[in-house]
Order: C-alpha cells, then sequence, then structure tokens
C-alpha cells in the first residue's frame, strides 16, 4: 500500500474548498458526472483512432445512491495507478501558498479554472474512494482513499471491468444528497442533455395499484439534444417539441434561430423567441448556457446582451469556461465575442423575416415590440441594424416602417418651424375624443402602448432629426402642430382674468396633480373646455419608471392645463353672467386696484436710477404698503368671483365634462354631477 500527501503545499485546502464554495456545493455531481463523461468519450476517441481494439460495450454511467453513500461509476478509460498519483495526487494548481489571500473573496471561480474538479467532491464527503482499471492492457485495478486531509492511501484492489467508480461518503452536514428527490432534480439539471447516458435508479411502472421498479435503466438524459443535430434534418415540430421539453408550462415559441457555428469560436444552440407583451422581468434567466453539453447557468445577465435576455432556449460552447462564476464569464474574452455574435444572429433572423413575410411579421409585431425596442434602447448596435424593420402601428391598426411613415405624414404633419411631429396615443379607448379631433384635422395618430415606448419616443427624437413626438393629448388639436401663427383673442385682459378666475377657482383639488387655466379662441365648433398635459414632464414621469436617477420626476405632481375655448357660446355665457353678477361689487375693487398698480409703477419709476442704500426707509415702507394694498384687493376680486362661481351650474358642468372625459372625475364629485345633468336636463 502506497501512503502520502496530496501535492499541494498547504493543509488548509480542503477546508477551504468547503468553506468558501459551500454555497455553490450542488455542483459536485455536476464535476463528478462531467469527468465519468469525459472519459467515456475519451474511450470512444481511442477506439476511433484505432488505440483501442477492445469491446466498448455497455458505456452509461450510473449514478447510485447507497446507505450513506453516493456512487457515480463509469466504464471510460479509467486510471493505472501511475496516473492516479499524477491526476489527483498532484492538484493542478499553481500558488497555492497564496490562495487563502489572494482567492478568499472569489473562491467560487476556483472549479473548472484551476482543475480543482475533482476535489469539489470534498464539499459534501467526508471520505472519497476511488476505485478504477485502466483500458490498457495488463492494468490493475487501484483504490485511493481520502478522508479530506492531505494524506491518501493508494492501493492495489479487484475490479473485473475497467472504468472508475467514485464512492462519496457523504458527510453528516449533507444529508440532503442522500434524497433520491435532490440527486434527481441535480442530475435533471446539470446533466440533463449530456453526451453519454447517465442512469439514475431504475424505470417504474405501475403494478397491482403502486408503483414499482422494473429491471430497466432510468435514463435521465437526452445524448443527442436539439441543438446538436443538423438544422437541414428537422422540421418546425422538432423545435416546438424541445421547447415543451425545455419549459412545459410556457406558451408556443412564434419562431426560433437556430445557432451553428465554427470559426472564430465554435457555438451551437436555439433560441426561442416567446410570446411577451409586457413584465420583463418574470421573462428573465431562461436561456441556458451549456459548455459541450454540461449545464453551466441560467443566470444570463452580463454574459448575454441584456435584452436576449427576455428570449429563451440554449447556448452551447466548449469555449465557455465550465464555470460556477457569473463575474468570470462576464469578463471572458470568448464570451464577448459570443455576445456580439449572438446579437448580430437575431438581429439578421429578425431582418429577413420581415423581408421574406412582411404580413407574418406584421401579426407577430405586438409581441415582438417589448424584445426589439428593448435592444434598441440598450444596444447601439442592435439599434441600428433594428431601425430597418422596426415598425410604428397606427390607432387603425395599419403598420408602417420609419420610413413610410415619415413619406406619409410629411405634408400634413410639419410645423412652421420644419418639425415633423409624429401624434401618437397609449390609451386609444381613455384618448379617444382626441384622436378623433386629430383625425378630423386629417392627421394620422400612432398607437404607443407598450412598456418602453415612452423611452423609445425619446431615443428616436435623438436619432432622428427635425423630429418630435407628441401625444394627442399634450394640448388642443390646433396647437399640436402649429402651422401659423396663434390667433389673438378678441377678449381683454380683464375679461381673461375674470374666466381664467372663476374656473380656476372651481378646479378640485386632486392629489399629485396641479392645473393651470389657459384661455383661447378655438373657434365656435371647438370644445368648450379641454385638459390638456404637459408632454415634456409627462414623458419624464414615465421615463423615470425605468431609468436611474431620475425617481425626482416621479415625485412630482402630474401637470395638467385646462384649456377654456372663448369662442364657445357657453364659455361666452358663463362670461357674460359673471359681468352681470359681480360688476357692482368689484367696480370699488378695481377702481382701488388700478388705483394702487398706477401708485407702484410711479414708485418703481421713481427709484429706477437709485442704488439700494440711495433709498430711504420711508420709500421702502411706501412701497411694501402699495404692494400689500394690491394684493389685498387681489383677494378681493377672488373672492367675489369665486362666490359667484360656487353658484353657477355651467361652470361645474364644463368642468365636470372635461374632467370625466379624462377619467379624472370620481368619488362625491361624479355624484354632483349626475345629479346636476339630470336637474339640466328637466
Amino acid at each position: 500500500m502506497q501512503k502520502g500527501n496530496i501535492g499541494v503545499t498547504t493543509e488548509n485546502i480542503f477546508p477551504v474548498i468547503k468553506k468558501f464554495l459551500y454555497s455553490d456545493h450542488e455542483i459536485f455531481l455536476r464535476e463528478m458526472v462531467s469527468n465519468a463523461v469525459d472519459a467515456t468519450q475519451k474511450l470512444k476517441t481511442l477506439t476511433a483512432q484505432g488505440d483501442f481494439k477492445g469491446e466498448l460495450g455497455d458505456l452509461t454511467v450510473h449514478v447510485t445512491l447507497g446507505k450513506d453513500t453516493l456512487t457515480i461509476s463509469d466504464r471510460g478509460i479509467g486510471m493505472t495507478g501511475d496516473e492516479v498519483d499524477r491526476y489527483i495526487n498532484q492538484i493542478a494548481f499553481s500558488g497555492v501558498n497564496d490562495f487563502m489571500e489572494k482567492y478568499k473573496d472569489k473562491a467560487n471561480a476556483i472549479i473548472g479554472h484551476f482543475g480543482l474538479g475533482f476535489y469539489s467532491a470534498f464539499m459534501v464527503s467526508k471520505k472519497v474512494e476511488i476505485i478504477t482499471k485502466s483500458y490498457k492492457e495488463g492494468a490493475k485495478a487501484v483504490k485511493w482513499s481520502c478522508d479530506g486531509s492531505p494524506s491518501y492511501t493508494l492501493e492495489e484492489t479487484e475490479k473485473a471491468d475497467r472504468g472508475t467508480d467514485i464512492i462519496l461518503h457523504i458527510d453528516d452536514d449533507c444529508k440532503e444528497f442522500l434524497e433520491k428527490a435532490r440527486i434527481e432534480a441535480l442530475l435533471n439539471k446539470y446533466c440533463k442533455f449530456l453526451a453519454v447516458p447517465i442512469a439514475f435508479g431504475k424505470k417504474t411502472e405501475w403494478k397491482d395499484g403502486k408503483q414499482v421498479e422494473t429491471d430497466e435503466d432510468n435514463i435521465i438524459n437526452d445524448v443527442e439534444p436539439l441543438w446538436t443535430k443538423a438544422p437541414s434534418t428537422l422540421k418546425d415540430e422538432d423545435y416546438k417539441s424541445f421547447y415543451r421539453t425545455l419549459y412545459p408550462m410556457h406558451d408556443e415559441p412564434m419562431f426560433w434561430i437556430h445557432l451553428n457555428v465554427d470559426y472564430p469560436f465554435h457555438l451551437t444552440g436555439i433560441l426561442y423567441f416567446p410570446r411577451i407583451k409586457s413584465n420583463i422581468e418574470l421573462q428573465r434567466n431562461k436561456i441556458q448556457l451549456y459548455c459541450n453539453q454540461v449545464f453551466v447557468t441560467d443566470q444570463v445577465e452580463g454574459i448575454v446582451p441584456d435584452f436576449l435576455t427576455l428570449l429563451h432556449g440554449v447556448i452551447d460552447s466548449p469555449d465557455i469556461p465550465l464555470n460556477v462564476s457569473r463575474s468570470y464569464l462576464q469578463s471572458d474574452a470568448n464570451v464577448k465575442k459570443i455576445s456580439t455574435y449572438i446579437t448580430k444572429k437575431v438581429a439578421d433572423r429578425l431582418q429577413s423575416l420581415f423581408k421574406e413575410d412582411r404580413k407574418a411579421f406584421e401579426e407577430k409585431w405586438d409581441n415582438l415590440k417589448l424584445f426589439i425596442n428593448y435592444g434598441m434602447l440598450s444596444q447601439e448596435d442592435f439599434y441600428n441594424r433594428a431601425k430597418d424593420f422596426v415598425l410604428f402601428k397606427d390607432v387603425d391598426g395599419k403598420y408602417f416602417t420609419q420610413e413610410e411613415y415619415q413619406k406619409l405624414i410629411k405634408d400634413n404633419q410639419t410645423d412652421k418651424d420644419g418639425n415633423l411631429v409624429y401624434l401618437y396615443a397609449n390609451n386609444a379607448t381613455e384618448q379617444y375624443a382626441y384622436i378623433e379631433a386629430a383625425k378630423a384635422k386629417g392627421y394620422s395618430v400612432l398607437l404607443l402602448d407598450g412598456d418602453l415606448d415612452t423611452p423609445v419616443v425619446s431615443l428616436l427624437e435623438q436619432k432622428t432629426e427635425k423630429t418630435r413626438f407628441t401625444r394627442v393629448d399634450a394640448d388642443i388639436v390646433d396647437r399640436l402642430i402649429v402651422k401659423d401663427d396663434a390667433k389673438k383673442s378678441d377678449l381683454s385682459e380683464e375679461e381673461s382674468d375674470k374666466l381664467t378666475e372663476v374656473f380656476r377657482s372651481q378646479l378640485p383639488k386632486i392629489d399629485k396633480a396641479e392645473f393651470t387655466v389657459d384661455v383661447l379662441p378655438l373657434g365656435e365648433t371647438g370644445q368648450p373646455v379641454t385638459i390638456t398635459q404637459n408632454e415634456y414632464m409627462r414623458r419624464m414621469k414615465d421615463i423615470s419608471k425605468y431609468q436611474q436617477g431620475m425617481s425626482f420626476y416621479a415625485q412630482m405632481p402630474d401637470s395638467y392645463s385646462f384649456v377654456l375655448n372663448t369662442d364657445h357660446p357657453l364659455v361666452k355665457k358663463v362670461l357674460e353672467s359673471t359681468d352681470k353678477a359681480t360688476d357692482e361689487a368689484l367696480k370699488p375693487v378695481l377702481s382701488e386696484l388700478r388705483g394702487q398698480e398706477a401708485r407702484l409703477a410711479a414708485l418703481n419709476q421713481s427709484q429706477k436710477d437709485k442704488k439700494p442704500e440711495e433709498i430711504t426707509q420711508e420709500e421702502k415702507d411706501d412701497k411694501a404698503n402699495t404692494l400689500k394694498a394690491i394684493a389685498d384687493e387681489r383677494t378681493k376680486k377672488t373672492q367675489i368671483l369665486s362666490e359667484y362661481a360656487a353658484g353657477n351650474d355651467i361652470i361645474h358642468q364644463l368642468i365636470d365634462l372635461a374632467l370625466l372625459q379624462n377619467g379624472m372625475l370620481k368619488g362625491q364629485r361624479l355624484s354632483d354631477f349626475l345629479k346636476r345633468s339630470v336637474n339640466l336636463i328637466k
């Protein structure tokens, strides 16, 4: 019997492996089974080259549970005593002396990267035994045993067949790995598509009302998954069936891309386009990353471009390091090349779908739009490719490319400054009246009702010269696309002030909403009152949902403009009745107000050339008293107009109609409106 110490220069290697890799300890099974598959594949290669002339026989890798053990057995190339000494006892590890210091914060990068795959067994085992026999003629079987300290034993033993059995004596704190369901789940996660059959237990069948084991091995993997096959040999149903295998509870995908490249790196895989309309977060982590059919991770953010995490499917490349560290993967040069390649392939596939069958592409657009928008926002090179096939949909359900839509609206929707104005709605039902008003002017209105449409609108404005997007309710229809200088009102300043005040005083107090009143001549056929919402502020609030550092916009109140049409008969009627009802009470107030304003103007004139220190205290007091007198008279004016407006049903009815049109009339105010409406009809 040979005894010795494993070739490391610190006795801390096993505690460190266990301590630092504990959060990822389940990957020990992936490492053990992968090693067994590698040994089997090497034997196949030797046979193909004529270096092994024996019978291959059954090459199934067996995973077997005992009372306190888990055994992984293969019939691969096996090892001689010398090979065990070389590959097991001499750990392929450089600089182990400073291991603790150098890798204490990123120990999860050790496995694979440092050739410590086999030693992951000690994360879950108090003792590991290897019983192995080389395929080489005349080779003798050997048994290696180690209890998790650097000391080991190596001795000859009896083994009838070639290959390797690794027996893990599971530690007391890792008893979960002696549960059939836990091992089954891990094999399904990590080994589902390995290239050699993996057997775990026996198949079962119903007999006499209960499940009983048969003699047939329970093979848990598909040795030839779909992505390893030539696309020319596959049918649509094959791809759909494989999708159901990967995602049993999901709707059928829209279409897919079969990746197959040999240069400048090796990559195969299938990416599926799921049906997504919203809720980005729930769609992530559906791409599975493999290395030679061994599962690596499904946490692919930072490994593939962010927007591609909305896709589902499989990517397999031997150039992806088999490593549990996502940070290590993200910094790997090959992974970055693969990421760039996949972006190009996805864009090319979308482009070809658009060109080959425009109608089918349009039918898929509502499900594709979120994905494409996300790509354009997050990836400059994807935007450059996508801009030719990204579509606009109008409120009537017609689709246009950017170029087509520009030609459609150029003549009628260019403002006096030469800006092309894209009008849009984000809710065709709620904004129906505004849409119809725009259509009546001959304008086209887009429907932008997706999660990312608001930030995309800002992106398109940046990318396209002299282009502006405006929501149909951002202003009255005559000011959405300004063609000429605005028509001047016939009202005097005093009349405009009266109208503004009687309506402003009766506007409701709505939480997180601010109203301003605008008085404009909009023609007798225009609406008497309209509520509009400032495009800039509304858009900033929308974008703040997606962009860090803009949360202060989300806290700001919504900004609305209450627009009065001074040409409308009802608004004229309100002004006339206000004049009649308030003239007498307002005369002395307005007279005093004009006198005080004239006095203030005179004081300002007399002081305009003086330095602050040259103005006497008497002059300062005089100005302060005059300002207070003006404020007092304005308060009196406001009070007189407000008291009258409170009893004017037409004012309340017009305000409530505008609120109702915008979904803002609720509670008692809605109840009062209904009662008033009935009374007005009587």
